[in-house]
């Protein structure tokens, strides 16, 4: 009984729409299935090096670069849905084409071009959420989608490798339907949620008021986005350090594959506990702590000998990535302008993204030059970095002031759900 009014108090009071854009980010992560086999694909099905591989990936990842801001700009100019259209369609299409085109530089090309598609929709899904949901629900509202992200991408990526023994065309048909079948559930189920333009008519129109020139003017902000590209680098390790450690140190892909599965679970199990748990609770705090926390997770694998201890030391990271990834989200939604939320959170969307770009190439590096060791006394050393840089910074933020119960947010639109009849 208190665990079923523990996961009723965690999902009540949130507006139906947010449940729709809920359930297309869920329907669009199990249907993930090409970033996971990407590289197999390349090299074992088609027969390309290593190095192609690579390259491959490195385009798709500075698609997603580009496109974080693109998006972000769209998310404000055109709006949250139509973006989101846009940028769902144009997956679906991209990874269609994607599992037919033979010829390298076609599919790196296309490969660029799934990369800036995918990505483009991340701001806009940001700024619809912050949009709909009172300020004081927020934080338990990106931890349910964070949730859905991660619950998604674990069962896809189980069903990538049945997929993929079967027939890789498959993967990216599929995927592309998935994809396809998001953007007919937001065409059908979400209205716009982008702020009225006549809102702040006092000072100027909103396109004019908030351009990428007012973001990167805006101190504060950048430093989040800077505080935010560090702790993203630690994170990345996961994924890029990580296995490449584990590998020199003589431990078998299989065994890597069992540790890294150990942030899945973990994410899944606790994501919505420790969220009631954080909810509340003064975000200085946690932004500080889960930086320190990454930090020393990561660099207390220089001293794990084996899978077990390996598996523990995720342990400590992961809780620090299920607490900082909603907190660090809601302080971008704080310090964004109520017309420039799709701006602001696309240049966040993209600390993430260079991130995902200089990781393997630093981590590489170090581990190559230096050893294992000095990457994750870096990570602990970044960490540190990033705690202090969030408790001096948040000293500057002011209290976000909370919504009375049932009252929209000033200047967004209400509007009949769009296809409901």
């Amino acid at each position: 009984m208190r665990a079923r009014r523990a996961v009723r108090e965690t999902v009540s009071g949130l507006p139906r729409e947010f449940w729709w854009l809920w359930t297309s980010t869920l329907v669009n992560r199990l249907g993930a299935f090409v970033a996971t086999f990407m590289a197999l694909y390349l090299t074992l099905d088609r027969g390309y090096s290593a190095t192609y591989a690579g390259l491959v990936a490195a385009l798709h990842g500075l698609g997603g670069v580009i496109s974080s801001l693109g998006g972000g700009v769209m998310t404000d100019r055109l709006g949250r849905r139509p973006t989101l259209l846009i940028a769902q369609a144009s997956t679906a299409v991209s990874v269609a084409l994607l599992g037919f085109v033979r010829d390298p530089v076609a599919i790196a090309g296309v490969a660029f071009l799934v990369g800036m598609a995918s990505n483009a929709s991340r701001p806009a899904v940001q700024a619809m959420m912050a949009d709909i949901v009172r300020p004081e629900d927020r934080i338990r509202a990106f931890s349910l989608n964070y949730w859905a992200i991660n619950l998604g991408f674990a069962i896809s990526s189980m069903a990538a490798g049945f997929i993929a023994e079967a027939s890789y065309l498959a993967g990216f048909l599929i995927e592309a339907a998935m994809t396809m079948a998001c953007a007919i559930l937001v065409f059908l189920r979400l209205p716009e949620s982008r702020p009225d333009e006549t809102v702040e008519t006092a000072t100027a129109r909103s396109d004019d008021a908030v351009g990428l020139g007012t973001v990167l003017r805006d101190g504060r902000f950048m430093s989040v986005v800077g505080l935010s590209f560090l702790v993203a680098l630690i994170f990345q390790q996961g994924s890029v350090g990580l296995p490449v450690a584990m590998g020199e140190a003589g431990f078998t892909p299989a065994e890597y594959g069992m540790a890294i599965a150990v942030n899945g679970v973990l994410i899944v199990v606790l994501q919505i506990p420790v969220t009631r748990f954080i909810e509340h609770r003064d975000p200085r705090r946690l932004l500080v702590v889960s930086s320190i926390l990454a930090g020393y997770g990561f660099g207390l694998t220089a001293f794990a000998g084996s899978v077990g201890v390996i598996a523990l030391t995720v342990c400590v990271w992961t809780l620090a990535e299920i607490v900082n990834a909603p907190t660090q989200t809601g302080l971008v939604v704080r310090l964004s302008p109520l017309h420039g939320r799709g701006r602001y959170q696309g240049m966040y969307t993209m600390s993430w993204a260079v991130a995902g770009l200089v990781a393997p190439l630093l981590s590489g590096f170090v581990i190559d030059r230096f050893g294992a060791e000095w990457l994750w006394a870096s990570c602990a050393v970044v960490g540190t970095v990033a705690g202090l840089g969030y408790g001096a910074l948040m000293r500057r933020v002011p209290e976000e002031k909370a919504a009375a119960a049932g009252e929209p947010e000033v200047g967004v639109r209400a509007q009949p759900e769009v296809g409901a009849g």
